[in-house]
């Protein structure tokens, strides 16, 4: 990881070092994924056999999970995951249940009542990961929240493995949530069939889920297409940790690692006024990358990470505003007097003994968290991600009697003669 004084580079240095690795290499991704979601829109189940074998190395003869699987999976996993993994759904629901918005409804004049009523999504797609390592978490962070929705139909879709099944503790995830309907299917192509539906996967009215940069880009492709509407862009994690010299150099540096691991194309930065801290931190990455069954993964995503050196900690929220990162660590001496300057992040983790791999799994938030900057304008995965608002209204006579001159005055002034007639005639008739 290279070591950069903020201070002292220049802005175009300052991007550069602020650039994640999928930016590099976007063009070539959009247009990879157009062809792949092109040739699962025309050739449906034909086009998905071929590209799972492609890229997986396997052909389903049907890619819908059977109860038969699922009983398997069931067998197979050790006692004690699946108690964690129910733990993990107690919280998840604990928090999202907490966060539900509710419908309401207020009298804006005499007459004149307005409301919001909620209402599930009809059918949802779920994408779980299982790249380089199956992610039964992501399963529960994407369930949970549809069940608490209500909505009526849940599809998941996650890549098989290479004898053509699915990871048992992803199955048994799904059980948990309610989930019964998944796929054998991964990538770019999931995406597509969820979305434009093919003989075997259900057509969705709207997409969640992480994934790889050829994910995040098939979710943007199809929702501006209009296929179906996403969650946010979810691609490869990232983490950017502030400290102080009060922070831990092991902690610091296993949270590091925790997202390195992830992917190649997964980025870590580190934000400090220590150059002190930086340097123990950077030994502390050598060493435990050493006992680290995935180094070789966490070493591609070190060498596009960063170990940054600021003036002070305002510099360094600064810093964190401008790149708005997925995950957010601050490993201050009092991390929450700094929380009010935090403007754009996923998720924030407070203090020595928050590390991000709580959040990951089990301490109540989502982890399915907007990447690549976008923590500028969309949230994590929420029950509301899962809703409809539907704004009501009614007026008596009264009520358009009392309000229709304000609507006549601002229709006329807009020259929509139409949109005046229908409130005159019906004052006319009030009258």
């Amino acid at each position: 990881m290279n070591t950069l004084d903020w201070d002292r580079i220049d802005e175009a240095a300052r991007a550069q070092a602020l650039t994640r690795p999928v930016q590099a290499v976007a063009v070539r991704t959009r247009e990879s994924v157009a062809q792949l979601i092109d040739d699962v829109r025309s050739r449906g189940d034909a086009a998905l056999r071929e590209i799972t074998l492609r890229f997986d190395g396997v052909a389903p003869e049907s890619f819908e999970v059977d109860a038969a699987a699922f009983d398997a999976a069931e067998a197979e996993i050790a006692p004690e995951l699946r108690q964690a993994m129910e733990q993990a759904i107690g919280r998840i629901e604990a928090f999202h249940r907490a966060g539900m918005a509710r419908p309401y409804s207020v009298e804006t004049a005499p007459g004149v009542v307005c409301e919001r009523v909620i209402r599930p999504i009809g059918r949802v797609g779920l994408y779980v990961p299982a790249g380089s390592a199956p992610l039964p978490s992501t399963a529960l962070m994407l369930g949970v929240p549809a069940r608490l929705a209500g909505c009526r139909e849940v599809v998941l879709c996650t890549p098989p493995r290479k004898d053509g099944s699915v990871d048992p503790t992803v199955l048994v995830a799904a059980r948990l949530i309610g989930v019964t309907r998944v796929f054998k299917l991964g990538g770019a192509q999931a995406i597509a069939a969820m979305a434009y539906g093919t003989g075997s996967v259900p057509s969705c009215d709207k997409l969640f889920g992480p994934g790889n940069s050829f994910v995040t880009e098939a979710k943007q492709q199809v929702a501006q297409a209009g296929a179906a509407a996403i969650d946010m862009p979810a691609g490869p994690s990232e983490v950017l940790v502030i400290a102080d010299d009060g922070a831990d150099p092991a902690f610091v540096a296993a949270d590091l690692l925790s997202q390195a691991e992830h992917g190649p194309d997964s980025q870590v930065l580190l934000v400090s006024d220590s150059a002190a801290l930086i340097e123990r931190v950077r030994g502390e990455i050598d060493s435990q990358l050493e006992r680290l069954p995935r180094a070789q993964i966490a070493r591609q995503a070190l060498a596009a990470s960063r170990l940054i050196l600021v003036g002070d900690l305002a510099e360094a929220f600064a810093i964190s505003n401008r790149y708005a990162p997925e995950h957010l660590i601050l490993a201050l001496r009092e991390p929450r007097a700094w929380l009010d300057q935090v403007e754009a992040a996923g998720s924030v983790f407070l203090g020595n003994y928050t590390p991000e791999a709580l959040g990951d799994y089990c301490s109540g938030t989502n982890h399915v968290l907007p990447t690549s900057g976008a923590a500028r304008a969309y949230s994590g995965v929420s029950v509301a991600s899962f809703q409809n608002f539907v704004s009501v209204q009614a007026a008596s006579r009264e009520g358009i009697a009392g309000i229709g001159d304000c609507a006549l005055v601002l229709a006329r002034a807009e020259g929509l003669d139409a949109h005046a007639n229908a409130v005159a005639l019906r004052m006319g008739a009030a009258a």
